[in-house]
C-alpha cells in the first residue's frame, strides 16, 4: 500500500534511515504485517498489545502529523 510506504519513508526521515536500538526489532516485526493490519495500527483503528510495537506505532503516527 502506497500510504504505508510513504509513512515508513517519513519515519526514516524523522528517526534515521536505519532503525536502531529499541526500535530495531519492533520495526522489523511491523514490516511483516500485511498492509491492512499496519494501516489499522497507524490509523488508530487497532492497537497492539505489545508495548514495543505500540511505541514504534506511536512514533510512526507522530511522524505523519503535520507540525504547527
Amino acid at each position: 500500500m502506497l500510504e504505508n510506504d510513504l509513512i515508513w519513508q517519513e519515519f526514516m526521515r524523522c528517526h534515521g534511515a536505519e532503525p536502531q536500538g529499541r526500535t530495531l526489532d519492533p520495526s522489523k516485526r511491523l514490516l511483516e504485517y500485511n498492509d491492512g493490519e499496519l494501516w489499522d495500527l497507524i490509523g488508530g483503528r487497532s492497537e497492539s498489545p505489545d508495548a514495543k510495537l505500540a511505541e514504534v506505532t506511536k512514533m510512526l503516527r507522530d511522524c505523519t502529523v503535520p507540525s504547527e
